[in-house]
């Protein structure tokens, strides 16, 4: 699954999504940002940058970007100002649920490229691995635990130990 899931996603994804209330576009990459984002808990720059692999540079041009567009807020952190804390608006959020990382067309052109019986098969097989999927959120859920721990649960990271010389 590791090495199929990559080939489908690339054939089938949207490059880029219309927001139905400005009628605007924003990138694939840009939608991947707001889907990390919540309207309640903030996530920091430094870390969003960290957890989609890449600069900090990189992911405060995106943010101004999404900002200037309202999909994104800004703030400082309360307990250091150093940091910006980032919330997905109002705005954002409709963008967000009105998107599909998958693009109706392109999947109905790969879904086509298949017989009948392996149309049937591979439907089969993403049905199972949904079901599988939402026990699996269910029972996370449940027990609380989340894909992104926050950062006050995460185990303090071990000091170097320095050398003295």
């Amino acid at each position: 699954m590791l090495d199929t899931y990559p080939r489908i996603y690339f054939a089938c994804h949207t490059r880029h999504v219309r927001d139905p209330g400005s009628g605007g576009d924003v990138s694939a990459h840009q939608a991947s940002i707001l889907d990390h984002l919540d309207e309640i808990d903030p996530m920091s720059m430094t870390d969003l940058a960290g957890h989609m692999g890449v600069t900090l540079a990189t992911m405060s041009l995106a943010i101004d970007r999404l900002e200037d567009k309202g999909y994104v807020r800004r703030e400082r952190d309360a307990t250091d100002g150093r940091r910006v804390r980032l919330r997905i608006t109002a705005a954002g959020l409709r963008l967000r649920e009105a998107t599909s990382v998958l693009d109706p067309v392109r999947v109905e052109q790969v879904l086509a490229r298949l017989s009948p019986a392996e149309r049937t098969r591979a439907l089969d097989g993403l049905a199972l691995l949904a079901r599988a999927s939402g026990h699996h959120m269910k029972a996370s859920a449940d027990t609380g635990i989340r894909g992104r721990k926050r950062r006050q649960e995460r185990a303090p990271r071990a000091q170097p130990k320095r050398s003295r010389r």
